[in-house]
């Protein structure tokens, strides 16, 4: 009565309203027992059930502790500065342009804009990664994450409700409603597998006796066992227990994926289609070659940096960048002149000098260096030219900077079985370049991003499914039209959050192959715990027919035991770790 007044309560509950349970099997199985004097079985049959529920309820609070745990990395309250000097106040009070003040070794409570001071930041709550990450005045903190060693001052800029934290524990509690195909199927299975079951277990019990002569008791105890035997319970769970304990292990490496359908996509894909700009490079061009013909080297770099000092375009920041890196301070610079995707003219330090493409040099008649350029640029790089006095001093080259990982990234996916290929939308020799630093045979140029989405489809038609990543703005239709889209670096991105299918919460490639083989053995956890449930059943019920299975035995073995042995072999996905 103890252990199984709410298994009896939940089984008629159920019936009421025409669902036929897992409680209601078991509540006949040890009614059926206490019936024809087994009473002791019948009471083992409902403690050990009781278990093999707490298990069921202790998976699936694990997941929800792992989400709570999430929120809790979130302080209740937050140090807001105003005219009335320093007061402590809950996080849902302060508003949106509200001073909080973030010491050494606190928690950031809300997300916002460094005003004062740097720090280290620990993002490995948000984002998984191990190192932490330097803030100074401009950068943005989020939520959750601790500060190391600085005093902060933060302009908040975004309410408790809205920041990446809590974007993050709503995007992972939707994900786990979401079911994989297998999930539905299991689900289906078991509405039509539970009254097919019951009328078996009738047919056991009155069939011998009836047609046969054979004792009512044993053919009924038989019966009672095969119903024990045939509760779905480790079946029923085979499945979401494995997709809960990736996808929160997952989220907690800093990948968030949406839903289980993704997790066995992914593991069926044959293609990794990546986007050049943004995502195999940082798209941000670095000075890779200062070539001096007429002056010295440290002199190219401090005229071309005079004369970019002022400019906006990324490539002059990158050469001023350049020259700040070796300590080159700029010279003053008058008559200044900037021509639109061409270059720009000056007076530096009393000589006119000018910096700019092979084309503006041909304009301004100033002959010398082609053979330069265009070796430089069959190599993928952009190359400028210093001009003074009409004769060229020399020539800086600059390249997009490929990501630390990208290389060692794209050799482990080759070695997991996966081909590489890039879809960019720049020229066909920076793409080739790129290809060739990389290892990847197959890339395609010049694209626009619906052609983009275009390559994929086909790309699709050839290989089945095809994963693109993307920065999750500009490759947009591509990463819609994959089979499964990863958005980079979507710790900087809400569009990456809300459109992709699964995000990177930084601009670590190597998660890639990590989510490739959580995805992988997430598949495998699942086909192993239905083989289990399935083979294991099957043996049990063989020995039903001999006598060589207890009532009590069946539940050990054929329910706790199997419901035991699912969650374990699941849990053991959370052991992977982006390395």
């Amino acid at each position: 009565m103890v252990a199984g007044h709410r298994i009896a309560f939940e089984g008629f509950k159920g019936l009421l309203h025409a669902k036929i349970g897992i409680n209601l099997l078991i509540t006949i199985a040890a009614v059926g027992a206490t019936a024809i004097g087994h009473l002791e079985e019948g009471a083992a049959v409902l403690v050990l059930f009781s278990f093999a529920v707490y298990l069921e309820e202790y998976a699936g609070e694990r997941a929800r502790r792992s989400i709570e745990a999430m929120m809790e990395l979130r302080p209740e309250t937050a140090i807001v500065k105003g005219g009335e000097g320093e007061r402590e106040v809950p996080v849902e009070e302060v508003k949106v342009g509200e001073i909080i003040l973030i010491r050494p070794g606190d928690k950031v409570p809300l997300d916002g804009v460094v005003e004062e001071g740097s720090s280290y930041l620990d993002q490995a709550p948000i984002t998984g990664e191990s190192v932490p990450v330097f803030k100074e005045v401009g950068g943005d903190v989020y939520g959750g994450t601790i500060n190391k060693e600085g005093f902060l001052t933060v302009r908040v800029t975004k309410p408790v409700g809205e920041g990446l934290l809590s974007k993050i524990v709503s995007l992972v509690m939707e994900a786990e409603l979401r079911r994989s195909p297998t999930e539905r199927f299991i689900d289906r299975f078991s509405r039509y597998y539970t009254p097919a079951v019951i009328l078996l277990a009738i047919l056991v019990a009155v069939v011998p006796p009836l047609f046969l002569q054979l004792p009512w008791e044993g053919w009924i105890y038989r019966a009672l066992i095969f119903l024990v035997l045939s509760c779905p319970c480790a079946l029923a769970i085979s499945t979401p227990v494995a997709m809960v304990s990736a996808i929160t292990s997952a989220a907690r490496n800093g990948v968030l994926i949406k839903g289980g359908i993704y997790i066995e996509d992914v593991s069926k894909a044959r293609v990794f289609a990546f986007d050049k700009t943004g995502t195999l490079t940082r798209g941000q061009l670095e000075v890779t070659d200062v070539l001096p013909l007429r002056l010295s080297e440290e002199e190219v770099l401090r005229r071309a940096a005079s004369l970019e000092v002022k400019s906006e375009h990324p490539i002059g920041q990158a050469i001023v960048g350049a020259a700040q890196a070796k300590g080159i301070d700029p010279l003053p610079v008058e008559d200044f002149s900037a021509y639109t995707g061409r270059g720009v003219k000056g007076s530096v330090d009393g000589t006119e000098c000018c910096i700019g493409n092979l084309r503006f040099f041909r304009e301004l008649g100033i002959a010398g260096a082609e053979e330069i350029v265009e070796e430089l640029e069959a190599l993928g790089k952009t190359t400028l030219l210093l001009g003074c006095k009409g004769h060229v001093m020399g020539a800086i080259a600059l390249m997009d900077k490929l990501r630390e990982a990208a290389d060692e990234t794209v050799s482990r996916l080759r070695a997991l079985g996966m081909k590489v290929v890039m879809i960019t939308g720049d020229n066909e020799i920076v793409a080739q370049s790129i290809a060739r630093k990389l290892d990847i045979g197959e890339y395609y140029a010049n694209l626009l991003p619906a052609e983009k989405a275009d390559v994929v489809e086909k790309l699709s038609e050839k290989y089945g499914y095809v994963i693109v990543v993307g920065d999750g703005v500009n490759d947009a239709p591509a990463l819609a039209r994959a089979s499964v889209g990863i958005a980079m670096g979507a710790i900087g991105s809400g569009v990456a959050l809300e459109t992709a299918d699964v995000a990177l919460m930084n601009d670590d490639l190597k998660a890639l192959p990590y989510f490739l083989q959580l995805s992988r053995r997430t598949v495998r956890r699942v086909k192993e715990n239905i083989t289990a449930s399935i083979l294991v059943k099957a043996l049990c019920g063989a020995l039903v027919f001999p006598e060589l299975m207890s009532l009590w035995l069946a539940v050990m073995v054929g329910d706790l035991g199997l419901t035991l042995t699912v969650i374990l072999n699941s849990m053991r996905l959370s052991r992977l770790r982006v390395d």
